[in-house]
């Protein structure tokens, strides 16, 4: 049944043809191209990282008087009526981010007794206070002598030198996991301590920790396990301590990026820090040096009414940005030969990533290839990020043939060679499997492995077909893992964008563009889910609460992203003519803004489902371009 979900879009003029609303937002997508061919919009999350980048800086003893009163008016900008913070636009309060902005509050000078701080407290202490937090906020607490360091999980850095075959290598864990991890591993070892000017005494309910779980179950097995730790950690086996304690260096040092940054995410980034600087690095040492000023590029500042304000991305996506990018405007029509399709094309083929990373300890004798979501990440390219690219490559008929088949070629190569035993493929790492890793009590701050999903299989699977791999035996295992995938809805789950309706709109072209028929059951219950979650307004939107609650799968405010998503399997299962899709198109027209663009609220992206998640601002372009595209091209 169609659900009935607030028309809260603004229309701006509901006569406008399809044609007209794509001509507009080719327009608007390419006035956001910057001049060296690359698209990036903004990569918005949660005040936990405007948060933290406070906190760091005081940690190191750098933060500014204008660092701190922007970034408390930001912080300040995003809390809501009740006192709290949360992780989307719309979402939950959530204990840990209202903790995190508290203390950030308090640090930039705001008074224990000012009204909003006052009603955050009350709800960290209605609902668990301190004692209730994750691992990663206490970590920060614990920096500061807030939190004792003896009441966290033990990461002892002799981690480091367990071989890959051995459970709980640094392999078992993501690559977002493990480069964060064995920073930590220091963090804790070292476990140090510079106080502020005040406590968290209003934060605390004063409540004991619970009983340890049975022994013979995961939680008490570990609990257990992490006395034994640090009971070791108080006498360690000096010389193994040492080597450990050098070996996590190394390995840090080593995989620090061009522009300063680990992994290009804020993570790995500021544990990296910190532990290095623990070390005995000075601020000045090339590596902190690089580090310190590559978060500077990650910083946003812009002015309001109240002020400026300072905000720190999580992450930047460039290169999936422009991949997307080039692909909407080819979908739109523009010829391969326009000038902004060349330039993005030219600036793509000088992020192919020709050096080995850590992928390459489950995958020793593949040769290196493909491309990476950020602008410096040679160490950790992507399949996802790799299949969209290659498809948006081989649709160009580029000056330098041979240069750009070459690029293409390693891809795919690349890619056949990361898919997992199952026949998916995971982000980042093949056979990525080991849940053994998720259950330490650390590892409650969001996904810690890197399993297959649908998505990225899904985009994977896409790009071969389109490569004339369809009946190759690699691309016929993800049509399979796929097709077993499938939700008993008709569904599937988006790992890395919201949620069902991402994961629908990306398998359903995959599988048609690979040989399964349009009219095929997968296929036909596919297109009658959507139908049936389609909106009152026309559009679809799904809210992030879906990755915790099924009741929410499919159901949300409908937004540009997810209607495109929703057209883009319709249009790919031959659903052109049918009323969902020209009420879906209708949509995208009514509400279109006068320069071409899209507004967008909420999120759509995830980080780790339940925990962490995103809103790219290029997704409200991007996706309704190809969608159009496609719309207005087929009916020619």
């Amino acid at each position: 049944m169609t659900q009935t979900v607030p028309d809260t879009g603004q229309q701006a003029g509901s006569a406008r043809s399809a044609e007209e609303t794509l001509r507009l937002a080719v327009e608007y997508l390419r006035g956001q191209q910057d001049a060296q061919g690359w698209w990036k919009g903004e990569l918005a999350t949660n005040v936990t990282m405007d948060a933290e980048d406070l906190l760091l800086r005081q940690f190191l003893g750098i933060l500014r008087p204008d660092q701190s009163e922007e970034a408390a008016r930001w912080i300040r900008s995003q809390q809501r009526e009740d006192g709290t913070w949360a992780t989307f636009p719309g979402g939950p309060a959530d204990l840990s981010t209202t903790v995190e902005a508290w203390v950030a509050l308090r640090l930039a000078g705001d008074p224990v007794d000012a009204p909003w701080l006052a009603l955050a407290a009350q709800f960290v202490r209605d609902n668990g206070g301190l004692e209730g937090t994750r691992v990663f906020t206490r970590i920060w607490l614990a920096l500061f002598g807030l939190w004792p360091w003896d009441d966290l999980p033990t990461l002892p850095p002799e981690l480091i030198l367990l071989p890959s075959w051995f459970p709980l290598n640094v392999y078992d864990f993501a690559c977002w996991a493990r480069q964060t991890i064995v920073p930590l591993t220091i963090v804790g070892t070292l476990r140090p301590v510079r106080p502020l000017p005040f406590g968290v005494d209003e934060l605390r309910t004063g409540a004991r920790p619970g009983a340890f779980a049975k022994p013979w179950t995961w939680p008490g097995f570990f609990q257990h396990l992490d006395v034994v730790l640090r009971t070791y950690s108080r006498l360690p086996v000096k010389p193994l301590r040492k080597m450990a304690m050098r070996r996590a260096a190394e390995w840090i040092l080593a995989r620090q990026e061009a522009d300063g940054s680990w992994g290009g995410i804020q993570p790995p980034w500021v544990y990296s820090v910190l532990a290095l600087h623990l070390l005995g690095y000075p601020l000045d040492h090339p590596a902190l040096k690089a580090g310190l000023d590559g978060l500077e590029g990650f910083i946003i500042r812009e002015e309001t009414p109240d002020g400026w304000v300072r905000r720190l991305e999580a992450c930047q996506s460039p290169v999936w940005d422009t991949g997307l990018a080039l692909t909407a405007l080819l979908d739109a029509g523009v010829p391969g030969s326009d000038d902004a399709v060349v330039r993005s094309a030219e600036w793509l083929l000088g992020e192919e990533i020709r050096v080995t990373g850590d992928w390459a300890v489950r995958r020793p004798s593949l040769e290196p290839g493909g491309f990476a979501f950020e602008f410096a990440n040679e160490g950790y390219p992507d399949t996802d990020d790799t299949a969209e690219v290659v498809l948006a490559l081989r649709r160009l008929g580029h000056p330098n043939h041979r240069r750009l088949r070459n690029a293409i070629d390693r891809s795919v190569a690349w890619l056949e060679g990361m898919q997992s035993s199952d026949g998916g493929w995971g982000a980042f790492d093949a056979d990525n499997t080991r849940t053994l890793a998720t259950k330490l009590p650390f590892c409650d701050f969001g996904a810690v492995i890197d399993p297959p999903s649908a998505d990225v299989t899904a985009h994977v699977v896409e790009m071969l077909a389109a490569e004339g791999l369809a009946d190759s035996e690699s691309c016929q295992r993800g049509v399979d893992w796929l097709l077993d995938a499938q939700e008993p809805d008709g569904s599937w789950f988006g790992r890395w964008g919201v949620n069902y309706v991402y994961g629908v709109g990306a398998v359903v072209p995959a599988l048609v563009a690979a040989g399964i028929p349009a009219g095929a059951a997968s296929i036909r219950r596919a297109t009658t889910w959507l139908c049936e979650h389609q909106n009152t307004d026309g559009g679809w939107g799904e809210d992030l609460r879906s990755y915790d609650d099924p009741a929410w799968a499919g159901r949300g405010d409908s937004t540009p992203s997810q209607t495109a998503w929703a057209l883009l399997a319709l249009l790919a299962a031959g659903e052109r003519q049918l009323e969902a899709t020209e009420r879906g198109v209708r949509w995208l027209c009514d509400r279109q803004r006068p320069d071409g663009g899209w507004d967008e609220a909420k999120h759509t992206g995830t980080g780790f489902p339940g925990d962490f998640y995103l809103s790219y601002h290029l997704y409200r372009i991007v996706f309704p371009v190809s969608a159009l595209g496609r719309y207005v091209r087929s009916g020619s």
